[in-house]
């Protein structure tokens, strides 16, 4: 007998069995027919509780929906009174759902992608008056760290984790030697939730149905040595008491469907019982069967068990806070523009939802005829990057990026269209005199900032620009664009999550007009402001690149034959280099090249900013797997990255850094937003933005090790990482891919000046027309601020209109960026009534008192996210 069995041998073990389905949606079939299996698995199971309802309380029938969406599923198909029905019996724990939308792989998703997916079960949270504790990433072999914020953030309180160990480059003998069975699992902000997540063994425990053949699995965790040497308190070395397995539907439909004939159900016809459920091994009988003195089997709706768990083990259990690195969902890359699509939009949707709230606050019904496009919308959030992106199963390839550009199509939709219609309604908003040319200024930050704006433009070039706040002429240039042509103007100070408005005269004026950068040099081109120098190859490549503000130093280098945005390592000339697009707000240099694919390149500067913009479009088809190389001049470097939900160090835990230094795959770190090299000294680095890729290989990384040594980022810009039978084949016949970044040269590291720098390259200007005539509008005339945070570290991450219509109020979402505690102000000229801190999904928390009118104060922790529900006067 194991040391410390018999102490608690006398109490019966308690080994809950939860029937969980497995969701692998778009493998074996097509979306409507899991919609039909969703419906059908849901009434089965209500029926058979019905008909259980009279058991012990451990032997009646419970099921486990593994996302949100056959919750709405079910109510997009079934009447009021039928989804009424089912929300009794989600708040009786007869029927449980996750607040993720289906089984996702997480780590290329921005952080809003993964908060937007669930918003759903948000919105039923408070209009049927209860909680969703429960969230689950399953399958995939990795995981991010930031998740466990987020979704601690979001209202989830227990994760269950089993992984396939099938498509892996992750040994499985590693898988089934899991340092911790259970833990809390913790986000850099201290959030935690209790996962549980067994190492891979035995029939099926570890696996994402590790109750498959649920005899076997209880007597195996009851009564095997290895599982109970694992799963036992760390501290005193006694066997847990409490064990949970859960999962049982598989992979296909054909599981679904059922392997054995169900017992006759009454009430149920027997073909609907046949086609509609896993229905083999109910658990109800199982559980029956293998209770005994010495244990208690209990069918679980899976919060019961992390309930009875944390009781008794929770104020002594260890917690984990590492990131596992990408797998499964490095395979978005092989559809790499429409993933970039995707993050796109998401980033998007920071101005649109800022400029439909100015709207909304004047105009409340604006965004009712958007309802059902936004219900669609944040869905297809929290299925794009869906596990299945292996796309390895029954349905084909073609079916399935289809079906991805179709998720990604409506997402697209949804934010164009709130921008579009808002930006119109805004312009008719801010009053102007008679025949007045007026144009407003959008920043969607929440800090005031300065640079170029775009506004469309077909009038005279005998003009000049005023700022009507300053009432000083501004810089601007005529600039084609995609074949359009636009007015760009340098505005300055234009508000925090606000406008400003610009008017365009006849005649000269007296704002500088000399270009902002030069352009010298035969073959290679020597392209400098008073910020930086660089210097161009004909492929577009940057063979240097000096920061003229710090004492001239070099940062760019040559690695392995690779310069700065170097995408071949074996180049032709090229083209001669170009110069387009030259004023004295900005100066572009456009290179062409056959080297590696068919490219282009167009890198701009602007005037007195020390920031490059690097715009690469590849014009041509490939299958291969391909990279743009940022080699740089810097030694011992540390590299930062934003996940999901974190800003972490690359390096292995034992190092110092944020890396598992087991059971993780390095090859490919998360890159979001932005991407920090900072050298050993701490005085000097290179901040790059990433507004299209989500994935890099760090130096000369490989699947087992991790080099954050060799002070080179290699952004992938796509392919089939794991060969040619993971992921859709040849970029699914794709021949245009843009994918852009900016270079910020600093001194010691900032890392809310990086993140600021990537989202206002990330984040342009939006411009539109005034159009209101002069007292006819709602807001001033020449310049607003909806709302300013008064700690540069806590950046205004969005401000939305509540989910639930803007008479619930403003939502405002808020990221620490320090790596300490931080307070802060939310300061809103307009006034403040209320405030409430609401979970990310917005639902309140707690009332927030205010300090004084119009200013709510907030605290977090390190990296932490809040978010916050706004009551304006």
């Amino acid at each position: 007998m194991l040391a410390g069995f018999a102490a608690i041998s006398a109490e019966p073990k308690r080994i809950y069995i939860a029937n969980d389905d497995h969701t692998d949606f778009m493998w074996s079939a097509d979306a409507d027919t899991y919609a039909n299996a969703f419906i059908g698995m849901i009434d089965f199971h209500l029926k058979l509780a019905d008909v259980t309802a009279t058991n012990p309380p451990a032997f009646r029938n419970r099921f486990n929906c593994d996302g949100s969406y056959w919750l709405w599923t079910y109510e997009q198909k079934k009447s009021p009174a039928e989804f009424a029905r089912l929300i009794e019996r989600v708040k009786d724990g007869t029927i449980s759902a996750p607040l993720n939308t289906l089984v996702s792989c997480y780590g290329g998703q921005p952080a809003e992608a993964v908060l937007r997916g669930m918003y759903y079960p948000g919105r039923l949270e408070r209009r049927c008056n209860l909680r969703f504790p429960l969230v689950a990433a399953m399958e995939n072999q990795t995981l991010p760290l930031g998740l466990a914020s987020l979704f601690a953030g979001a209202g989830a309180e227990y994760s269950w984790r089993g992984v396939c160990g099938c498509a892996s480059k992750i040994n499985n003998k590693v898988l089934g030697e899991r340092p911790r069975e259970i833990y809390w699992w913790t986000g850099h902000d201290g959030r935690r939730l209790l996962l549980k997540w067994y190492s891979l063994g035995g029939p099926g425990v570890g696996g994402y149905w590790e109750a498959g053949s649920p005899a076997a699995a209880i007597r195996y965790v009851d009564s095997n040595a290895d599982f109970l040497k694992r799963y036992r308190d760390p501290k005193t070395q006694e066997p847990y008491n409490v064990i949970g397995l859960f999962g049982f539907g598989g992979d296909d439909l054909a599981r679904k469907t059922g392997i054995a004939p169900p017992p006759v159900i009454p009430g149920v016809p027997w073909l609907q019982q046949v086609v509609s459920s896993p229905y083999c091994d109910h658990f109800f009988n199982i559980a029956q069967q293998e209770s005994n003195d010495r244990r208690k089997i209990i069918v679980s709706n899976e919060k019961d068990f992390f309930e009875d768990f944390e009781k008794l083990y929770g104020s002594s259990l260890g917690s984990q806070s590492v990131t596992y690195g990408n797998e499964w969902d490095l395979y978005s890359a092989s559809m790499s523009e429409t993933s970039a699509r995707a993050k796109r939009a998401v980033e998007k949707l920071r101005s649109a939802e800022l400029l439909a709230a100015l709207v909304s606050l004047k105009y409340p019904r604006f965004l009712t005829n958007h309802f059902a496009a936004r219900d669609r919308a944040f869905n297809d959030l929290g299925i794009f990057w869906e596990h299945n992106w292996t796309a390895d199963g029954p349905v084909s390839r073609p079916q399935r990026a289809a079906w991805e550009e179709m998720v990604v199509s409506e997402i697209e939709y949804y934010v164009n269209s709130i921008q579009g219609e808002a930006a119109i309604r805004l312009g008719g908003m801010i009053p102007r005199p008679e025949k007045a040319n007026r144009f407003f200024v959008l920043n969607p930050l929440g800090w005031a900032r300065t640079g170029a704006a775009d506004f469309a433009y077909t009038g005279s070039t005998n003009i000049h620009v005023c700022d009507l706040t300053s009432g000083k002429d501004v810089s601007h240039q005529i600039v084609k664009l995609d074949g359009a042509r636009y007015l760009r103007i340098l505005a300055s100070d234009v508000p925090s999550a606000g406008y400003k408005v610009f008017e365009i005269q006849s005649g000269p004026g007296p704002a500088p007009t000399d270009a902002a950068a030069s352009v010298s040099g035969e073959g290679s081109s020597i392209f400098e402001n008073d910020a930086v120098k660089l210097v161009i190859e004909r492929d577009g490549a940057i063979r240097s690149f000096v920061d003229k503000k710090r004492g001239n130093p070099e940062l760019a280098a040559t690695i392995g034959d690779l310069k700065l945005n170097d995408f071949a390592a074996k180049s032709d000339d090229g083209e001669p280099l170009r110069v387009e697009n030259a004023g004295p707000v900005s100066v572009t240099v456009r290179a062409r090249s056959e080297a590696g694919l068919p490219h282009t390149t167009a890198i701009t500067l602007y005037r007195g900013s020390d920031r490059v913009d690097i715009r690469n479009e590849l014009n041509a088809n490939f299958s291969d797997v391909r990279y743009w190389a940022f080699s740089f001049a810097l030694s011992e470097p540390s590299l930062r990255t934003e996940e999901v939900g974190a800003i972490n160090l690359n390096k292995l835990k034992s190092n110092g850094g944020d890396y598992a230094d087991t059971h993780a795959r390095y090859d490919h770190i998360t890159v979001n937003h932005f991407a920090d090299f900072t050298d050993g000294s701490g005085k000097k680095g290179v901040t790059i933005s990433n507004p299209d890729l989500a994935f890099a290989r760090l130096g000369n990384s490989s699947i087992t090790k991790l080099d954050p040594t060799t002070p080179q980022l290699n952004m992938l810009a796509g392919g089939q990482v794991d060969g040619s039978w993971l992921g859709i084949q040849g970029q699914n016949g794709n021949t245009h891919f843009l994918q852009r970044f900016a270079l910020r040269p600093h001194g010691d590291y900032d890392q809310a000046a990086a993140m600021k720098f990537a989202l206002e390259h990330q984040n342009p200007f939006v411009t539109g027309a005034v159009i209101s005539e002069k007292g006819g509008g709602v807001y001033p005339e020449t310049h607003y601020s909806l709302l300013t945070v008064n700690n540069p570290s806590v950046l205004l991450w969005a401000v939305k209109a509540h989910d639930d219509g803007i008479e619930k109020g403003l939502v405002a979402r808020l990221w620490n960026m320090a790596e300490t505690n931080a307070t802060a102000r939310i300061i809103c000229p307009s006034g403040l009534a209320a405030a409430h801190r609401t979970t990310h999904i917005e639902t309140d928390i707690e009332a927030v008192p205010l300090i004084e009118t119009g200013v709510m104060p907030a605290t977090f922790s390190r990296q932490q996210i809040q978010t916050y529900r706004l009551i304006m006067k």
